[in-house]
């Protein structure tokens, strides 16, 4: 036991990656295609979730308000890039405007907990901030991800809409807006399903986490409700940041819309 948890030792935290055979079976019987992505994806799980490990026993330990705060910018950066590989249509200059996106959403939002709700001391208190501001941006990541895809995509299946729009006199805005609605819309839907789920078809991870650690089921779901709203409030920061710096990518500085065509080739 530590701190009320029951210790998983290295030993069956080894045999647990069986689990990853299920992947692997269906994988190779159905010839996917996906097998190294499954064992390097399974590996990559093992390394960084027990780097991390290491890494919060330092800080805790050893923890100052500038190390905590490069600790947050390497995860924006990180999740910047997920984000950013994640997204099918090949788009100039995506990269500063989703940095931007889930850096301003999940660093409002997770000082506003920390200080709001629960009155960390310090204020770059490792074992709370970290965590949270962990939850806030893999789910702005992904929902970023996710908003920014279909905006695009969505933009090129309304090419002769939009361009005809440009022609008649709309200005970028008005022209990519309907777009814009349907991204936003899209983005924010998974953490809303998962609201209207927890406490019926699931228990919530942080939820689970505090009531395998021993704590009070009751204070375990306050806590859950918590990071309920603050991802919702996150995701949908980051969402409408992030598509309303993209949108102008598909539009020349005169405000022209950009069909496939005519966008220039060197894309990122």
């Amino acid at each position: 036991m530590s701190g009320g948890v029951v210790d998983i030792g290295f030993v069956e935290l080894v045999a647990a990656s069986a689990f990853m055979l299920v992947a692997g079976i269906v994988s190779w019987k159905l010839a996917l295609g996906q097998t190294k992505r499954i064992v390097v994806s399974g590996v990559r799980t093992f390394v960084q979730l027990l780097a991390m490990g290491f890494v919060l026993l330092y800080l805790f330990q050893y923890q100052t308000w500038w190390i905590v705060l490069i600790v947050l910018g390497l995860m924006v950066l990180a999740a910047t890039h997920i984000a950013t590989s994640r997204v099918k249509s090949s788009v100039r200059g995506l990269w500063p405007a989703v940095f931007v996106s889930l850096f301003a959403s999940s660093m409002i939002v997770a000082f506003t907990v920390v200080e709001g709700v629960i009155h960390a001391d310090p204020w770059y208190n490792a074992r709370e901030l970290i965590p949270i501001a962990g939850m806030i941006i893999g789910n702005a990541m992904a929902a970023t991800a996710v908003a920014i895809d279909r905006l695009f995509a969505d933009m090129d299946s309304r090419s002769s809409e939009m361009f005809t729009l440009v022609a008649l006199g709309a200005t970028p805005r008005e022209a990519a807006f309907p777009s814009l609605k349907a991204a936003i819309g899209a983005g924010m839907t998974p953490v809303l399903a998962n609201m209207s789920a927890a406490g019926i078809v699931t228990i919530p991870g942080m939820m689970s986490g505090q009531i395998l650690a021993g704590a009070d089921p009751l204070l375990a779901a306050k806590y859950q409700i918590v990071v309920m709203l603050m991802l919702s409030a996150a995701n949908t920061i980051a969402i409408v940041l992030a598509c309303f710096l993209t949108y102008r990518r598909r539009f020349a500085p005169d405000g022209y819309y950009l069909d496939e065509g005519i966008r220039p080739d060197n894309q990122l």
